[in-house]
């Protein structure tokens, strides 16, 4: 008798609606993230050690000499 409100074909239902989107930090930020340059080039230091440590990592194998009769 507690339910007299309700139908017998009706059932409870828990209305769940969307949150709204939280408010970013720094507004600011999205619009200087979306414009940000890309990658700067290496610096010629970095360059040069990386071929010294390429030439490093090559094993030097000597020349075949013609054998002297």
């Amino acid at each position: 008798m507690a339910n007299k409100a309700l139908a017998t074909r009706q059932k409870m239902r828990l209305r769940v609606e969307p949150a709204p989107s939280p408010k970013p930090r720094n507004p600011v930020a999205g619009f200087a993230k979306a414009r940000a340059a890309g990658a700067h080039a290496k610096p010629t230091a970095s360059e040069r050690l990386a071929a010294k440590r390429a030439l490093k990592k090559v094993k030097l194998e000597p020349d075949e000499e013609p054998e002297a009769e």
